[in-house]
Parts: structure tokens; sequence; C-alpha cells
């Protein structure tokens, strides 16, 4: 399956250096599609942030700073 603008996707977030926050799945739309690199509106608890030029994760495993395809339950 190919990203396309609308979609619903998670963003796996890096985290805090301090671990206050540790690396969690986020809530994101993709606004822009190149394959499988994306731009991303990321849903955060306290608000939006706007990320471009995401990879895909590898085998769509979570990794921080990549995207994945939601698991199915």
């Amino acid at each position: 399956m190919s990203p396309t603008v609308g979609r619903v996707v998670h963003y796996q977030s890096y985290g805090t250096p301090g671990g206050e926050h540790v690396p969690a799945p986020q809530a994101a739309i993709v606004t822009k599609a190149e394959g499988y690199l994306v731009s991303l509106a990321v849903f955060y608890d306290n608000g939006i942030s706007f990320k471009s030029e995401v990879p895909h994760a590898e085998n769509d495993e979570p990794a921080a700073g990549c995207w994945n395809w939601p698991p199915r339950g």
C-alpha cells in the first residue's frame, strides 16, 4: 500500500534526551507523498507539529523519526 495525501499513519516520536518522554507512536495525516517519503501533520496531546521528508520505517516496524502504518486490530 502506498501513502497518499489524507491517509492516517503513525509517526514515531524521538522522546526526550532525559527520558521524561519516551518514544511513542503519534497519530499523523499525510500532507504530501513522494513515494514512501512523506510530509506529515503530527498530532500530539498538546498540539500539532509539521514534519517534512519523513521516511517509512523499515519493514513497517516503528522507528524514531519514521512513519509506519497503524497496526490492524
